[in-house]
Order: structure tokens, then sequence, then C-alpha cells
């Protein structure tokens, strides 16, 4: 039992790391919450500093997810339920990190990072679905919410899980819940396209 306590604080704690600030205060460009739309994720980054912050800012992102399940299931020894518990504190961590006073990114990149590990299957699903609509569309936050839409599905064909199944539901509405703004965005036409 404490195990799996000190696991979950520990999964919260690495996926609340804000890359997205640590990385373009290191570069010396300033914080990106002033910068944008404020989002400290990967896809401000790309778009206020550059291409070579923004993707390191998703592969940072990515890793603070995949880590902390990758162990849970392999040193750890965890139950399935157990990394799905992990898996969905990691993903809280990045949407509501203390270090930022609560105040976190939408978790594309980090359930990127926790799929990969839970079912790399459906992140390839996932992916396909996500580049076709980037490209045909030119937006990021649709294509993200698609996937989000379609992942748990995919993690229920591939991998039959209750537990991972109903981790993934959850991270996938959290994802959605976060891009509400985006919608309403879409939904009016006002949301910025993806320039690469």
């Amino acid at each position: 039992m404490l195990q799996t306590v000190l696991a979950l604080v520990a999964a919260y704690l690495i996926g609340a790391i804000p890359f997205g600030v640590v990385l373009t205060r290191l570069a010396g460009v300033g914080d990106v919450r002033g910068s944008g739309s404020g989002n400290i994720g990967a896809t401000n980054v790309y778009r206020t500093f550059g291409r070579r912050l923004g993707l390191l800012t998703l592969a940072m992102d990515a890793l603070k997810g995949l880590l902390p399940v990758l162990l849970a299931g392999s040193l750890f020894d965890f139950s399935t339920s157990q990394v799905a518990m992990v898996a969905a504190a990691a993903f809280l961590g990045h949407c509501y990190p203390i270090y930022l006073g609560f105040k976190g990114g939408k978790g594309v990149a980090t359930a990127l990072g926790i799929y990969l590990v839970l079912s790399p299957l459906s992140v390839l699903g996932a992916l396909l679905l996500f580049a076709g609509i980037l490209w045909r569309w030119r937006y990021v936050s649709l294509a993200s919410v698609s996937a989000a839409a379609a992942i748990p599905l995919l993690v229920g064909l591939f991998e039959r899980s209750w537990p991972l199944v109903a981790a993934t539901l959850f991270i996938s509405f959290m994802v959605i819940v976060r891009h509400r703004a985006n919608i309403e965005r879409l939904r009016a036409g006002t949301e910025s396209k993806f320039k690469a």
C-alpha cells in the first residue's frame, strides 16, 4: 500500500515538471506563460520560440508521462490497476502542477508518453488520425481532440483491459475538457492554424 502511494506521489511530481517553462527560461527567451496563448505545452513553445524548443518540450513532456508508467510496470512489478493509477497521477501532474500553482498544460504530449507504454499500437492508430486531421485542416487542437476521443476505443480493441480503458477514458476526457476554449474557437472560426 505504502509503495503504491509513494509511486503515485512520485508520478505526480514528475508529471508536474513544467518543461515548457524550464526550457524556455534556460534558453534565455523568457517565460512561455507570457507569450502566445500562455500555455506551457509544446505547441505554444513551438509557435512562439521555434521548432527546436517546441520539439524538445514535446519530447520532455512525453518522457515525464512515459517514465513513471514504465517504472511502475517493470521495476516495481505493479498490477495493471496500479499502473493505470500511476498513469493518471503523472497526467494530472502535468495538468495541475504544484510548482506552478496548479496551472498546467493540456496534457497531450504527456498522454502520448503514457500511451507509448500502455498501448503502442493504440498510439500508432491515434498518431495516424492526428497526422491526417492536422494535414487536412491544419488545426493542432482539432487533431489532438480527435486523437483523444479515438484512443479509448483503440486501447479497448488492442489491450482488452478494463483498468487501462478506464484510465484512458479519464485522460481523454481531461484532454478534451482542457481544450474547451480551442473547441469554442474552432466553432467560431477563430482558431489559429498550424504553420510548419
